[in-house]
Parts: C-alpha cells; structure tokens; sequence
C-alpha cells in the first residue's frame, strides 16, 4: 500500500477565517499591530505625535476664520467654535480609520501570505490606531470646549456611548473596504470620493438649523455620521441645540439611520468572513 495511501483521504486545506483562534491571541495580535502602527507613523519625525494633532487643528483654523470673517451663514450659533472642532475631530478619526483599512490587508500581505491568524485583526487594527489617535486628540478638544465657555453637562457621561458607536460604525466599513479592496483596487479613490461627500453632507461647516428645507435637513440627517455629531452637539456642546431626533423629525425616523448603521456592520463582518479563507489567494 502507497503512503499515500495509508495517510487516509487527502482533504482541502482552507486559508484562514476572518474570527478562528483564542480570544486572548486575537486581542493581542490587534493591540500589537495597532501599537506597532501607532509608532511607526511618527517614528524618525522631529515632532512626533504634534502632526496628527496639526493636522485637524489647521483645518479647524482654516475654516474657523472662513466662516466666521466671511462667510458668516452660522453667525448666531451658540459655541459654533466646539461644535466645529469637536466635529473636525470625530470625522477625522472616522476617515483615518476607514482610509487606513482600505488598504490595510494589502499592506500585511506578507503577513497574510505566510502565518496563520484571524484575518480581522488587520482591520481592527487600523481602528484601534486611530482610536489611540482620537483618544488624546479629544482631550485637545476638552480643553478648547472649557475655554469657549461651554459649561459641563450631565449628558456628558452619555458621549461615550456615541464615540462608541462611531467606532462600531468604522469598524463594520473598515471590514467591507479592506476585503472589497483585495478583489477591486478601484476601492480606495472611490472611498476617498465618498468621505468627501460624507464630510459637506454632514452638519459640520454648518448647524442643522440653518438649512431651510425640512426635506434637506431630514435627508442630511439620515446619514449616521450627521446623526452622531448632531447628538453629541446636544449632550457635549449645547443642550438647546435640536437633539438628533428632533433634527430628522422624530424617533420613528431615526431607524433610517440606525438601519444603515446595522446593515454596514452586518454586510462588513459577513464580507469580511465569506473572503478571509481566500485573501492570500487573492493578493
């Protein structure tokens, strides 16, 4: 009898899933990697950390003295100032984290093509860098929102749910980008198309009252960034700012955006896992 024979019935080999192994491996593969990124970004960089803090604080600078000196459509809004950084902030960490991820299974190539781990920690890495990045950057924002006057709140305790669910947000579309992108390098100049058409369809140069349209503002507000930033307004910045709910037009509308938020998740972490056992194939 053949050795090949006596072995038994030769059964496929599949690559690795998107979730297989211990749970304690796949946290420490993600902080390891996040940390390893972290670090390497400003590694041999005289001022360090001081970009990723320069970058959103120039934009807010920029469009602060725009909107405020010329264009002065948000003249009247209270706090305008924080709201306009916080936002800056909280978008910034979304486009980070989505824009790493796109290409972040391409660039672990070398990873993916010789050592067996569960393949979301790729994205999820990327998530926790900018995660590290938002983190000290809010307290940046802590500061200047203190500063204009902005007086604490309870519903302070509350943002953090928020923050949460933009993280959960970033995660689900950082898993559909970074697997989209291992079949369709069209991927990343398209995304970076659509977090420009995020970025002016949110209210974040401008309040949501300032839109005259009912339509115009419930249309804007489906979309869950614009849903996010305009609660934390009302619970971190102004508490008589129009809440979310109100903004769109009641509670029974917020399942638009809430919907779009669940199906992004879902449609990211089944993606993610239906291509993970044929990433290294694909690359």
């Amino acid at each position: 009898m053949s050795a090949v024979g006596s072995a038994g019935p030769l059964t496929p080999v599949t690559g690795s899933t998107a979730f297989g192994g211990k749970g304690r491996r796949f946290v420490d593969l993600t902080v390891t990697l996040a940390v390893l990124d972290f670090k390497v970004r400003y590694f041999g960089s005289a001022l360090g950390y001081f970009w990723q803090l320069a970058r959103p604080l120039m934009l807010f600078g920029v469009l602060f003295v725009v909107f405020t000196q010329f264009v002065k459509f948000n003249e009247g809004i209270k706090f305008f100032p924080a709201y306009l950084l916080t936002s800056i902030m909280l978008f910034t960490f979304f486009a980070d984290a989505t824009g790493g991820a796109v290409t972040a299974v391409l660039d672990r190539e070398n990873l993916v093509r010789k050592i067996q781990f569960p393949r979301v920690v790729i994205p999820l890495s990327s998530v926790l860098t900018a995660i590290f990045n938002l983190l000290t950057n809010m307290v940046a924002v802590g500061v200047f929102v203190v500063v204009t006057g902005v007086k604490p709140m309870a519903t302070w305790v509350l943002v953090p749910f928020l923050v949460g669910a933009l993280c959960v947000l970033a995660i689900g579309m950082s898993m559909l980008l970074s697997a989209l992108y291992v079949r369709y390098r069209d991927m990343e100049p398209i995304w970076e198309v659509l977090l420009q058409v995020l970025f002016y369809g949110s209210p974040i140069l401008y309040a949501i009252e300032i839109v005259p349209s009912d339509t115009a503002r419930q249309a804007i507000m489906c979309n869950p960034i614009a849903t996010i930033l305009q609660q934390i307004r009302h619970w971190f910045i102004d508490d008589t700012a129009l809440s979310a709910p109100q903004a769109i037009g009641s509670w029974a509308m917020m399942a638009i955006p809430i919907s779009i938020s669940v199906a992004v998740c879902v449609a990211g972490v089944w993606y993610f896992n239906r291509e993970a056992p044929r990433i290294a194939e694909d690359l």
